[in-house]
């Protein structure tokens, strides 16, 4: 039985995952909303707003870099990107349980060890919970993956424990066509014929 690594937003630190069958989740975004604005900061010192990706398919991972479920999800979204190109724009959050600190230390290594080619910081803990729709009481389950349409409106959130980690890279790839296919408004156009 699969398990996901939890925080505990109540301040207890870090602990296994429940098992799939007993999971009360705490975060949960009720979809399609528009993306509210992250900020993620970069090993560069650069702030980075998500909103800059508007127009592009986003795939959005806030994660713990101590978190092993959250390591191969990262490994999954490389192979993903490196096989579909430019089409769509992976990020990585981090979201360390002691404090940003402690983040902004160990992206640099986490981002090495994985090979990662796409930006991957580290946020406000209490911006990334109140953007993930977070409850003040329970634990959430991380990572937790969000993707975000060329609208910037937010499609889809799964929380660590959900089904789609038992098959993340199949899941990925089809949640990304599927988002993919839909085209874009070109701003300044009419939807209607002749105009």
């Amino acid at each position: 039985m699969m398990q996901r690594r939890s925080f505990l937003s109540a301040g207890l630190g870090l602990g296994a995952g429940a098992a799939l069958s007993s999971l009360d989740l705490s975060a949960q975004i009720k979809t399609p909303k528009q993306a509210p604005e992250l900020v993620i900061t970069l090993n560069s010192g650069e702030q980075m707003l998500l909103s800059k990706f508007r127009g592009k398919v986003v795939m959005l991972e806030f994660l713990l870099t101590t978190c092993p479920h959250c390591q191969v999800c990262s490994s999954t979204m490389q192979k993903v990107y490196a096989d579909m190109g430019d089409k769509f724009q992976p990020l990585g959050a981090a979201i360390n349980p002691n404090n940003m600190t402690e983040a902004r230390m160990m992206v640099p290594q986490y981002i090495y060890s994985l090979g990662l080619r796409f930006p991957v910081g580290w946020t406000n803990r209490e911006m990334a919970y109140q953007w993930l729709e977070a409850r003040t009481t329970g634990p959430i389950y991380f990572p937790q993956v969000v993707f975000i349409d060329r609208k910037g409106v937010i499609r889809h959130h799964f929380p660590g424990g959900d089904d789609f980690f038992k098959s993340e890279e199949a899941n990925m790839r089809k949640t990304l066509r599927e988002l993919l296919s839909e085209h874009a408004a070109v701003p300044g156009k009419s939807a209607r014929k002749g105009v």
